[in-house]
């Protein structure tokens, strides 16, 4: 079901000071830049490699202290059809945080569960060209 590794989150807490560490000091790019109601939210990459992101994540009124969600949020990964992955992890025994994928920045869906070890794991389906 998995085609790739798709992305890391980092949670931090100055968007601006960050996406300037990763682009002066490691050479990323920005690919996108957004934000909802709760988080800002933008998408690096490296040029030689350009399917895995860091996407840093800070949230618009924090609910408390970083170090309790993790410095490292959650690991992504792309599944082609995520109604078809969903299904066949259920029968897996994997629980879902939500009964249904939500929207992401650019239109796709993704779904977020945990691993053996309440690590967060999420499934996203790109937008289809």
């Amino acid at each position: 079901m998995i085609v790739k590794m798709e992305h890391i989150a980092i949670v931090v807490s100055d968007m601006n000071r960050s996406i300037e560490f990763y682009t002066n000091l490691f050479g990323f790019k920005v690919r996108l830049r957004g934000n909802n109601p709760n988080r800002e939210m933008a998408f690096l990459y490296l040029e030689a490699q350009p399917d895995f992101e860091i996407e840093l994540i800070r949230d618009i009124d924090p609910v408390g202290e970083y170090s309790e969600s993790g410095i490292v949020n959650h690991l992504a990964f792309t599944v082609k059809n995520i109604d078809d992955a969903i299904g066949s992890y259920r029968r897996n025994g994997i629980e879902f945080t939500s009964n249904e994928p939500k929207p992401t920045l650019e239109g796709g869906r993704m779904i977020l569960f945990y691993g053996p070890d309440r690590e967060l794991l999420q499934l996203v389906e790109r937008v289809k060209d």
